[in-house]
């Protein structure tokens, strides 16, 4: 792949591509340009580090219902979140990581709604054969995993960058209440929350609703 096909592929801007990569923008200007050309090392640990959040983090459309594909257990039928989790686990197997307000539910930091449909996940392709289940990447590193219950989700901070990184398709509520009561039991204070540069701002931003949404 070129630094263009790269960046395309991601989505982004010159300016935003540097910014997610630490490289100085017009160093990715000279490249695109074929002014400057990068080292074969360089392209290959890029194109690496690319593809990892092409499979992880983002997604850019959600199921729709398919009557050909199996159901999931109805979130109805459970008293709490973590019941039905279990109930999703049991379903799908070990091999699956919750991510986003499923994380968040076992967490403990977020309730979900008794017509919960969506299960963001990290797992195998073939997760997608249920109804409901958005699978985010194949793989997620083991030092941004968690368990709980029985559960396995995707630590505070790493949900966090993933609900920034889908936030066009995503209600925000959940991240936000969260977020709020992060901050309030930890002292008023956002200490152990990590996020890449790119999300920085719009972090700043999410964290100042965070604060003040109690006071709604």
């Amino acid at each position: 792949m070129t630094i263009r096909e790269m960046r395309t592929e991601l989505g982004e801007t010159q300016s935003e591509f540097a910014a997610r990569y630490s490289i100085p923008f017009r160093t990715i200007q000279n490249w695109e340009t074929g002014l400057r050309k990068p080292p074969e090392y360089m392209l290959r640990l890029l194109e690496q580090r690319v593809r990892t959040d092409l499979s992880n983090r983002r997604t850019v459309l959600l199921p729709l219902y398919d009557s050909a594909k199996k159901n999931l257990p109805e979130r109805k039928n459970f008293i709490g979140a973590a019941a039905w989790l279990q109930a999703v686990q049991a379903y799908l197997g070990n091999n699956v990581v919750f991510a986003l307000d499923a994380a968040l539910m076992c967490q403990g930091l977020y309730g979900g709604h008794s017509g919960e449909y969506l299960v963001y996940i990290y797992g195998k392709d073939s997760f997608r054969d249920y109804n409901g289940v958005v699978v985010l990447g194949n793989y997620i590193s083991p030092h941004c995993v968690r368990c709980k219950n029985g559960l396995t989700y995707t630590d505070f901070s790493r949900t966090v960058c993933d609900a920034l990184a889908n936030e066009s398709i995503l209600d925000m509520q959940g991240i936000t209440e969260a977020l709020s009561h992060y901050y309030y039991s930890n002292g008023e204070a956002w200490r152990g929350i990590s996020v890449p540069p790119e999300y920085q701002l719009r972090f700043e931003k999410l964290a100042e609703e965070a604060i003040a949404y109690y006071d709604d």
